[in-house]
């Protein structure tokens, strides 16, 4: 690697310039997001958050000030290797670390220097693969500005916490956590369902006199939210509802129990579905204490207490 310093580098931020003729002065490779380069010091990463939301890719300034950058990788769950462990070890190799935007046509603007902070410099989070495929595990990079004017605000909708946040949502707000992740995406049939049958089972249980309502919880130290579908305030009882009784959408349900639960005070799990699962699932559910609830009738059937 070459031993250029700050001094070479010639190319204000905000300006306006072909990506050719970038690489041609400074290296790097003259396609993808992350550019290391073998003839200076310097790794080259390259944002686009309009053509960027169709491969997963979904940068933007958070409230902490630093640059929340999608390292590379379109399929499946992204690795520490190549251009992402380049930015990594930025550092360590004593190169700089330069952000651009890209502007189409070929041209890209500079948004300055930045520098991976010691502290959390990375943390991972989710995302659909190109082309709106499975969510999969994506890196996210912390990029501190050392040259870049960070804008007023937050251009992203959650930033990692150092300790975990609850909040209530209405039942109404009918959110799932893939459309959290892909919000201009239209529900999937199963999703619909599901929702149709929490607002039907809310209902009943505010005829009881119930309480109802939802959480949304931000895991410390994780750029996701997780999204409960039913909590029922008076009897301390959280929901997972499935629009199907198959073996996967119950063992789907019965995690997402688990995991949601660590955030709230002990609540009693249940399952809420469109029929009475097979006597096989009633049995996995009983033995991890889970009551199964579905509608029979003009009410509703139960494994338990209702």
């Amino acid at each position: 690697m070459a031993t250029d310093t700050a001094t070479d580098w010639d190319i204000a931020v905000g300006d306006v310039l072909k990506r050719v003729e970038l690489h041609e002065r400074y290296g790097g490779r003259r396609q993808g997001g992350i550019g290391p380069s073998r003839v200076s010091a310097n790794v080259f990463c390259f944002t686009d958050p309009v053509k960027g939301h169709k491969h997963g890719y979904f940068d933007g300034w958070g409230d902490d000030g630093c640059y929340h950058y999608a390292g590379e990788g379109q399929l499946g769950d992204q690795k520490m290797s190549q251009g992402n462990l380049a930015i990594l070890k930025h550092r360590d190799e004593g190169r700089a670390l330069r952000l651009f935007k890209g502007l189409g046509s070929g041209m890209c603007q500079y948004l300055g220097e930045f520098v991976l902070p010691e502290e959390r410099p990375w943390y991972r989070t989710e995302a659909p693969e190109t082309n709106d495929g499975p969510v999969r595990s994506v890196i996210m990079f912390r990029l501190q500005p050392l040259t870049a004017a960070p804008p007023a605000g937050s251009q992203l909708p959650h930033t990692p916490e150092d300790s975990p946040r609850v909040e209530a949502l209405e039942v109404e707000a009918q959110y799932t956590e893939r459309m959290w992740v892909e919000p201009s995406r239209e529900p999937y049939e199963a999703e619909r369902a599901e929702a149709k049958l929490v607002l039907g089972y809310a209902d009943h249980l505010r005829l009881l006199g119930h309480e109802t309502t939802r959480h949304r919880i931000a895991p410390t130290g994780v750029a996701k939210w997780l999204l409960t579908d039913l909590y029922d305030v008076t009897a301390n009882r959280l929901y997972e509802a499935k629009g199907s009784v198959g073996r996967s959408a119950v063992r789907m349900a019965v995690g997402q129990l688990l995991d949601y639960a660590r955030f709230l005070p002990e609540p009693e799990l249940a399952l809420l579905v469109p029929s009475r699962p097979e006597d096989d699932l009633l049995d996995l559910c009983a033995g991890l204490k889970i009551v199964v609830v579905w509608p029979e009738g003009d009410g509703y059937a139960s494994t338990g207490a209702a």
